[in-house]
């Protein structure tokens, strides 16, 4: 199992990667805007010749998300898809989930109320 901690230079998220039985596990805690999306975007990267990556995006502890974490997200889903795997959002707060039905990206990307539903899901 590989741990990576992350803290962006304001403070406003952190970021813990690990594997689980082959999944990536991205924890994400505090928020998402267009400020840290680059660090995230560089935690959610999947290499263009990885087969079949497996995602799961733990949305737990994030207490806020603009559209540029949804655009993050649905570029995300679009390059693992493409190498046949998949990306899972999972325990989204109210305030983030409600973002993510107004644009429907939980239409696209499956989302899970706790993170062993999405890792079994």
């Amino acid at each position: 199992m590989t741990t990576i901690h992350q803290a962006s230079p304001q403070d406003r998220l952190s970021i813990e990667c690990h594997t689980h039985h082959g999944i990536r596990v991205v924890t994400v805690q505090g928020e998402i805007d267009a400020d840290v999306c680059p660090m995230l975007e560089a935690a959610l990267h999947t290499e263009p010749s990885t087969s079949s990556p497996r995602i799961v995006l733990d949305l737990s502890g994030v207490t806020f998300m603009d559209s540029s974490g949804v655009n993050l997200f649905a570029n995300t889903y679009q390059t693992v898809n493409k190498a046949g795997g998949w990306l899972r959002i999972a325990a989204a707060i109210p305030a983030v989930e409600r973002v993510l039905n107004l644009v429907g990206l939980d239409t696209v990307i499956a989302c899970h109320l706790t993170l062993e539903d999405a890792l079994t899901g």
